[in-house]
This record gives C-alpha cells, structure tokens and sequence, in this order.
C-alpha cells in the first residue's frame, strides 16, 4: 500500500473517528508512519507505553485525534491494555481487503463480504487489462455506492457491475437479466459473476422476485422457462405435440413479476435484438410452431412472444377471409389488435392485405351495379363504387409489397376473378348501355374536362383575384383522388375537398391535357390529320410543357405558365416564391402512374407508381404553400383499368374497324370515315366536342384491342368509368391550426380498489378518428406516489375510427409486479401517457387514483 493510499484512508478513516489504531505486522511501514502527516493528528507509537497513552487519551486531550502505531501484530485481546479504546474506536488494516473496504470507503462490517467476492475486486489474470477491468469494477461500484447501502444491496451492485453496467443508476435485478440475457453469446458476464462467487446470490433473487427455481440454474434455462411461462400463462393447456420431455411442457409456477419483467424486456428498443434472437432460439426448442397447430386463432390474438405467432394469426386470417367464416368487422378489429404486437412492422403489408380483402369482399356483397342514367351512375361510382377499387389497388400493392403470392394465393385468387368479373365487367356492362345511347360525349350534371378552366380555375379564383396552381398528375384516377384528398386533411392546416368531372373522349393524354387548358373560341381542339396522335388548339401544338407554356400565355396573358413538377420541387425556394409571384395560374405538369403503366415492362408497376405519388404531390403542395401559394387544384388527364392478373384471350377484340386510321392504341383507333363492328363504339368529332374530321372509336365494356408490343393490364382511351371520371380537388391552406388529437378517457368500474394481482383498466376514446381528429398515442401503467412503476406497461394507439362508441372502447389487463407489494393499503396512480415530440421522453395525459388492498402472499413464491 503507496504513502499516498494510507494517507487517504487515514483521512477518510479520521473524519469518522478520534482515534485509529495501527498494527504493522510485518514490520515494513514505519517509514510511511514517520513521514506521514496528518493535520491535527498526533501520532504515537505503542511500545511498552500503554498506560501513560491511554491517560493521555482519556485525561489529557480527551478530544484531540489519535494515530497509535504499533511495530508488531495486533495484541490478543487478554493482553491488551488499550482493547477498550480499540473496541470503542477503529483498526486501519493494510492487508488486501482493508486496502478495498478502504478504497470503497466502506466499514469493516463489510469484511466478510469483500473476502468471499475478493475476485471482484482483484485482477482476474497478470496481463494489464485485467488489472484495468479490475480497477474499473471497483470505480463503477463505488459510484454506486451510498451510505445505507446493506449487504444484499452491496451485492446486487456488484452484480450489477459484473454484468457489464457501467453507468450509474438502479441496480435492479431486471436490469441485470437483461445485460446477462444480452451476453449469452459470448456468456462472459455470467462466467466473471461465476468467479466472483455472486452466482448463488443471483439465483436467490431471481427466485424471490420471479419465481423461477431449478437445481442447476443458468441464464439459458432461466430464458426458455421465462418464454414458456409468459407464453402458456393465458392458454389452457401445456405446450401441445412438442417432442421436449414431459415435465418441460408444462408451465411452471413463476410469479406476475416474471411476466411484468418479460413484456417490458420484449417492448425494450434497446433489446430488441436480444429478444428477437432468443425467441427465434425458444420458438425451436418449445416447437411453438407444432402447438399453434392446436390453438385456435382467438387464443393467440393477443400473444406476440414468437415471430411464428404473426404467421398462424395470418394464415387463419387468410383462410377465414377467403372461406368467409369470418366478418369484416372482426377481420377489422383482430388486424387493428395485432399492430400493437412486437412483430406486426414485418407483417403489417400482410394484416393490411388481409383487411384490404375482407372490405372488399363486404363491399362487393353489398352493391349493385344498377343505374337508371348515366347522370345516376357516375353519381352512384362516385360516392360508392369507386371503394372497391381503391380497395383492389391497395390489395394489390400490400400483395406485392410483402412479396407472399404463395400464402395470400387463394385471397388473390378469387380477388382477381370478382374483380374483373363481378365488378369492373358487370359495372362497365351497365354503363355501356348509357354510353351507347349518347349522341354526344356528356353526362347530365357532371362537368366536362374542357370546362376545367373555365369553372374551376376562371371562376373560383382568377375572377376574385386569387392566384391559383394546378398540378396536373398523368392517370391518377379518381379513387386515388379520394384517398389523396384524406392524407392532405391530415396535414395541419390544410383543407381539401373532393369533386369530379368527365375527362375527354377518348380518355388519352394529349387530349386530356389538352382539354384542362383555356378553351377558346378561336383556337378550337382538334386530333392532329396525322399519325402521332398529337392534339392541337387552332394552329397550336398542346403536346410537351413548351407548347402548353406558350397557349396559356396566349389564351390567359404573361402572368401564367406551365412547369414540370420535377423542375418545380428542384428549385430554391425563393425561385419558387419568384415563380409564383410573377404568375396568376401556373399548371404543374407530373408523370409517375402513366409512365410506369404505359410501358410493357413496367405496368405491373402502376399501383406502386400510385402509392409513390400520393408522397410526390404532398411534397409539392407542400413545396408551394411554402413558396407562399393559399389556393391548390390537383386533377388528371385521365384515370385507367387495370388487372393484376394475365389477360384471357377472351379479353381481346379484333380490331374490327374500316376507314383511314390514323393512330391507335389498346382502347380507341383515331381516323377518317371510320365504321365499326357491334362490339366497338363510334363517336364523330362532333360528338367528341371536337373541329375536324379526325375522330374515334373505342371497345365497348372493358375489352383491348391488340397491338404489337405494348401491355395490356394497363390501358386507358376507352369509356369506363374508372378511364373517364377525373378528381378535381381543391385544397386551401388555412392560417391556424384545424387539426387535434382525439381525447381518452379512463372508464373506472365501481371500485377503486385493486383487490387482485392485476387490474381491469378500459380507454374510452371519446370521438372517432377522422382526418382532422388524429389518433393518440398512450403509454399505460401503475406507479406509485414517488413514481415507481409497479406494473407492466402498455403502448397503445388510440387510432379507432367507428362511429358507434361502444366500438371505440379498448379493454386493458395491467399485472401487477413483486414491488407492488411495498404499496399495499396505500393509494396508487394509473397513468396515461403521451410521447413528448421529437424525444424519447413522455408527459402525463390523464391519471386515475386507485387503493391496492389485497393478500400477496398468494401471488408470489417465497
């Protein structure tokens, strides 16, 4: 021991004490004891002089401060003659152990504690790491340290240390696991616990606090019985068809603590990796997946311990839904219940496929495709039958995106077939009738896309002064209008609403683009006397942003223009602010869905094109109001069909028409004096709304025509109402926020009193989610007065969205933890939670006072 260290332990020893004794017995300090000084300590050797110290002790300076030193060992306790001041006072100890009790500040009481974990404190080898992790456990055990500190809780600090914690904080059991159940592949840490003889103590408290006993205890059994016990505690039998032995089977009798400290472990982000391997390593020794094959789905809902568990729910899920055995409401409610699980982000594309399915089929059962005019059929699409695509495109996409064709096969299936059956064929049979019957291309009260400008953008806002842009999406059809018009009234701040209009006939891109422009008197629309398709306004080209850029210019004056949306989002943004000033109109030109479906290659594509627009246009009325634009229209050229699956041969009409054609595609030919069969429709440009003697012919119902090397799933130019009915939405910025967050209240029962292990607890979310009203995040649990957490805690989103109260009711089981017992007979507090933005802290919601009154002795195993 350095000069340095025994003047720092005398020092600490004498702000404790007047009097320390020193026995040197091996006779090799005395220099250390002759250079030491110790302000306002005086030293005195013994040596034959016991009497005369002790009157100078007691008599002389009976509070002056002490050093004896002694050149020899300790006295017996019969020859000492200063054994009462000694017993009254303390002993400085040089040997190994005093050094650390000394270093740890700690009193000789913990003697016996530091001898039987001496190789804690020691280097565990020569080599210098060890000396330095050596010296590094004791540093961090010293942080731990406080005064009261008893020997148990000295221990589970070492403990604590030894698993690997460096930081300060509680030493608490769980955390210990947890750190333990981390290393299990390299199983360091619990080999230092082992030399450190603290592998006993260990075990004794995992099995007061959990329950959980064995005679050769190890942290992997420890983890498989955990698994097994939290995974049969709500299932009424033991693991069933599994091929471990009998007695492993069967749940053992660990405590609610044990199950409190596993969901909290599972929902920890810190270990989720640890979780998510250990289960993957239990699921294989419990054969979890033989026994789910004797669960039923109910009995399973609400466990996510084993990833195997998200695919038995699934599977049943998908099997109920294609057997129809069970309704859309509880498909709704189980997929909703399920995305709280631990597993649900790997599964979610396969829950939403699943829920796309069961409404589709619901909704599917519930129409009729009946219309009296044509005027009651867009109607009727519009405010109903258009869901069911939405629903088949969002079906698709989920499909596609969790790559599972295999699994959701029989929902595809029978998907495809209704689809294009039952739905699009029957509805576009329907409609044809009223098609056939016009003798120009209009519907009765629905606006037409040459009246675009005129009635949207003309009169809502040029006419009172107000600056509008138009961003123009290439086949974004209606119902991706609708769900569009949702995610915009998401945003704070934004308003949109929803309206529709009959795009030109037929339902291709020049002519659509063409007809959302100024229409004039003077520049008339007309199909270009070529084969290029082109469409022109008097003498002007509309094809490209060029040509249209210069007939606004012309027809509306040098305050407008027309832009691509990729030049637009690229710009800074005081370029986009000086755009905007210098402009009254400006039309916004984007190209995904079309681009992707118009090629053979990629129109399997065009739902994913789809699902990337709805971000691109957010990103561009975003882009705009910042750029200081308050009024927004967002409109297509022209929508489209489209089937997943490969087409028949059935679905192919021979292009059975006579005349001069010009152009044609896969649903209209372009030409002169052209006549056709019963199976297509002939429209004279005249019909069309259109100058010349270029005009159209198009398939009737849903059928191509052919044509050499292009697709056919995606097609467009003919008259269904999925082609030819366009959203127009219209979307203003408002100055304060119009968006909140939907209220929670706590529905307490009769009592306020928890009597049992658990409590009972249902949040009532006061009014449905809508696009205004946003759902909540909640973290639930039970904590005491000083805010310790004596429960498991829940994580719930608040996110239901039915009108009927009753079904906005969500029904929780708190378990209670062994640190409960310390609040019995006193009153408690559930807490509800919300996450703090932008941090991973949280701030109280609501809180509810209950009064634990109840027997543990009954819930726990020691």
């Amino acid at each position: 021991m350095t000069e340095n260290r025994i003047e720092k332990a005398l020092s600490r020893l004498f702000d404790t004490n007047r009097i320390v004794f020193w026995y040197d017995e091996k006779k090799e300090l005395r220099d250390a004891f002759e250079s030491l000084s110790l302000d306002n300590i005086e030293k005195i050797e013994i040596a034959n002089n016991e009497f005369s110290i002790k009157h100078k002790l007691l008599r002389e300076s009976p509070k002056a401060q002490f050093l004896l030193y002694k050149e020899d060992k300790q006295p017996e306790p019969i020859k000492n003659w200063l054994l009462d001041v000694e017993l009254a006072h303390i002993v400085f100890r040089t040997d190994q152990v005093a050094i650390w009790l000394s270093e740890l500040e700690l009193p000789s009481e913990f003697t016996e504690l530091v001898e039987l974990h001496s190789a804690f404190f020691d280097s565990i080898g020569d080599t210098n790491e060890a000396k330095v992790l050596a010296e590094k456990r004791k540093q961090v055990l010293k942080s731990l340290i406080v005064p009261d500190d008893t020997l148990s809780q000295i221990r589970s600090k070492m403990l604590f240390v030894a698993a690997g914690a460096t930081q300060k904080g509680d030493a608490r059991l769980d955390v210990i696991l947890e750190l333990l159940m981390a290393d299990m592949g390299n199983n360091d840490a619990y080999q230092l616990i082992e030399q450190c003889k603290l592998d006993s103590f260990l075990w004794q408290q995992v099995t007061n606090q959990y329950g959980y006993q064995s005679d050769n205890p190890s942290i992997k059994d420890f983890v498989f019985e955990l698994f097994k016990f939290c995974y049969l505690a709500e299932l009424p039998t033991g693991l069933q068809g599994t091929t471990v032995e009998p007695e492993s089977a069967t749940k053992k009798n660990m405590s609610n603590s044990a199950l409190v400290f596993f969901k909290r472990w599972k929902d920890s982000r810190t270990h989720q990796n640890t979780f998510e391997w250990l289960s993957a390593q239990c699921s294989k020794i419990m054969n979890i997946e033989n026994d789910l094959q004797h669960r039923s789905l109910k009995d399973v809902l609400e466990l996510d311990y084993f990833r195997v568990i998200d695919q038995k729910v699934i599977h049943e899920l998908v099997s109920g839904v294609a057997n129809r055995t069970v309704s859309q409401g509880e498909v709704a409610v189980w997929c909703r219940q399920r995305r709280q699980g631990h597993w649900y982000n790997d599964f979610a594309f396969l829950y939403d496929a699943v829920d796309f399915a069961s409404q589709f089929f619901a909704l599917l059962d519930a129409s009729k495709f009946d219309m009296s005019t044509a005027s009651e059929g867009v109607q009727r699409y519009t405010k109903h039958w258009y869901k069911l695509d939405q629903l088949y495109r969002q079906y698709v996409h989920a499909l596609k995106v969790s790559a599972q064709p295999t699994l959701l096969s029989s929902l595809t299936e029978q998907i495809e077939n209704l689809y294009t059956n039952s739905y699009v064929q029957t509805l576009s049979n329907a409609w044809q009738q009223h098609v056939d019957a016009m003798t120009t291309w209009t519907v009765p009260e629905v606006k037409s896309q040459s009246d675009f400008y005129s009635h949207w953008v003309k009169t809502k806002y040029l006419d009172k002064n107000k600056k509008v842009c138009v961003i123009i999406s290439d086949a974004f059809r209606y119902e991706a209008g609708e769900e569009m018009v949702s995610r915009i009234r998401q945003e704070d701040r934004f308003e949109a609403e929803l309206e529709h209009a009959l795009s030109a006939m037929p339902s291709y891109t020049q002519l659509g683009m063409a007809s959302l422009l100024p229409q004039s008197r003077e520049y008339p629309l007309q199909l270009a006397d070529n084969k290029t398709g082109t469409v022109f306004m008097g003498e002007l080209s509309t094809q490209g942003t060029d040509n249209r850029d210069k007939i606004l210019k012309t027809i509306h004056g040098d305050r407008s223009s027309a832009v691509q949306a990729k030049s637009l989002i690229e710009m800074t943004q005081s370029d986009s602010r000086e755009l905007l000033k210098a402009n009254d109109v400006l039309y916004i030109y984007h190209n995904r869905i079309d681009h992707a479906g118009d090629k053979m290659q990629s129109e399997g594509e065009a739902f994913e094109a789809t699902e990337k627009t709805f971000d691109d246009l957010l990103k561009l009325i975003k882009k705009l109001t910042n750029a200081n634009a308050s009024n927004l229209l967002i409109t297509a050229d022209h929508g489209f069909i489209y089937q997943n699956s490969k087409l028949e041969e059935s679905d192919y009409l021979s292009k059975d028409v006579v005349g001069e054609i010009l152009y044609n595609d896969r649903r209209f030919v372009l030409g002169k004096g052209l006549t056709s069969g019963k199976s297509l429709k002939a429209f004279s440009s005249n019909e069309l709304g259109l100058k010349g003697d270029v005009h159209a012919v198009i398939p009737k119902g849903i059928q191509r025509l052919r044509l050499s090397g292009s697709g056919s799933r995606f097609v467009h130019g003919g008259a269904s109402l999925q082609e030819v009915i366009v959203p127009i939405i219209k979307i203003n910025k408002k100055r304060s926020s119009d968006t909140r967050i939907v209220d929670v209240d706590i529905l307490r029962g009769g009592s306020n009193m928890i009597t049992s292990g658990q409590l009972s607890v249902t949040l009532y979310q006061v009014e449905a989610v809508t696009d205004k009203a946003q759902p909540r995040s909640l973290r639930v649990g039970i904590y005491t007065e000083s805010g310790k957490l004596i429960s498991d805690s829940h994580t719930v989103r608040m996110d239901l969205t039915s009108e009927n109260a009753r079904e906005r009711e969500m029904k929780l089981r708190l378990l209670l933890n062994q640190e409960a017992e310390s609040a019995n007979n006193q009153e408690v507090i559930l807490k509800l939670e919300e996450p703090v933005s932008g941090s991973n802290q949280y701030q109280e919601y609501k809180q509810l006072r209950y009064t634990i009154r109840r027997s543990f002795t009954s819930d726990f195993d020691f």
